[in-house]
């Protein structure tokens, strides 16, 4: 019968250096990539300074590269969207930056405000689209690193809602 618990009998697992993983210098989980997305939408240092708006097309920029993986902030002025697409093999985090974006998926709509994160995997359908008045502000992580993004038609995706419906 134990009177102590394990662990004062066991020892302090923090002081067995040699069992403790070695902080990661680049994510390599889905948990990871989200924490890296989230400690850059929180340090505006990094980014707000590189921002900029184009009333002809999305503006992006790589902010940061790493073995496998790729972060990309891009800016939406109003009525500026990708159009129904994909990812190919990457997976991905969407972090909402500043503003609001709309996506769009088959299961249907919904409002990401600032601070809204999605994570999806290979082969996810969706549309991002600036409904909004004012302009928005997204990061993007992708692992692996993005090669295509192959267009998808609207028969595929029922995104649209009609006025008044419920939406997810």
């Amino acid at each position: 019968m134990n009177s102590d618990s394990d662990l004062q009998i066991a020892g302090d697992i923090l002081e067995v250096t040699h069992l403790l993983q070695t902080p990661r210098e680049h994510p390599a989980t889905v948990a990871e990539f989200v924490g890296l997305a989230r400690g850059i939408a929180e340090d505006r240092s990094q980014w707000e300074h590189l921002v900029r708006y184009d009333a002809t097309s999305r503006w992006y920029h790589r902010l940061r590269s790493g073995p496998g993986y790729e972060v990309w902030l891009l800016s939406w002025v109003p009525g500026q969207g990708s159009g129904l697409h994909d990812h190919g093999r990457s997976s991905g985090v969407l972090t909402v930056l500043d503003g609001t974006l709309t996506e769009r998926t088959e299961r249907g709509t919904r409002a990401l405000r600032a601070g809204a994160q999605r994570v999806f995997a290979p082969g996810y359908v969706h549309e991002v689209v600036n409904d909004a008045l004012e302009p928005a502000v997204s990061l993007h992580v992708y692992h692996p690193g993005l090669t295509e993004m192959p267009m998808h038609t609207a028969p595929h995706c029922e995104a649209r809602t009609e006025p008044g419906a419920l939406t997810a």
